[in-house]
């Protein structure tokens, strides 16, 4: 779970530049404005365009998006495994039977898409969109290794964080 859900977290808000195909001809109104939304709310709009405050809010809104349905998927699978375990324990060790729980899988797994929809797409589009591209990009953009350094230990102290919020919002909403 944690894996899927890391990878994810770090590569759907990174900043990148666009090489998406051009939109189909038949696309709906929602799938045009989502289409021309930048890949992260706070990124630096190349020269030649521009981003209103409503397309950098449809990225905020298209990102959680995914990564609501990221840790949705990644929490039912490592829910789920986790109570195998405990059920297979369960059947070897009697004696461990009525202290192990097994977790509740679909409140467990909306709850942890709900908080990657919200304050993991936030934490990381602050992160990609104003520490590394607006702070950090342009005081170290000479200094490669440096900048490479600082944003890996950025991104670490972001993830780690991001493990302590959870532990609080699980327990604040009772599925820990």
């Amino acid at each position: 779970m944690a894996i899927l859900a890391d990878f994810m977290l770090v590569y759907l808000p990174a900043p990148t530049v666009s090489l998406r195909p051009p939109l189909a001809i038949g696309a709906g109104a929602i799938a045009k404005f989502f289409h021309n939304c930048p890949d992260n709310a706070f990124q630096v709009a190349l020269s030649g365009t521009s981003y209103s405050l409503l397309q950098r809010i449809g990225a905020i809104v298209r990102n959680g998006t995914k990564l609501f349905a990221v840790g949705t998927a990644s929490s039912l699978v490592g829910t789920a495994v986790t109570n195998a375990l405990i059920n297979a324990k369960k059947a070897v060790d009697k004696s461990s039977a009525g202290e192990i729980e097994n977790v509740p899988i679909l409140s467990t797994s909306a709850a942890y898409g709900v908080y990657m929809a919200v304050s993991s797409n936030l934490r990381y589009q602050v992160v990609a969109g104003i520490i590394e591209q607006r702070i950090l990009e342009p005081l170290l953009h000479k200094h490669k290794l440096i900048l490479s350094a600082i944003c890996f230990a950025v991104r670490t102290g972001n993830t780690y964080l991001g493990s302590l919020l959870w532990v609080d919002y699980a327990r604040w909403i009772g599925v820990q």
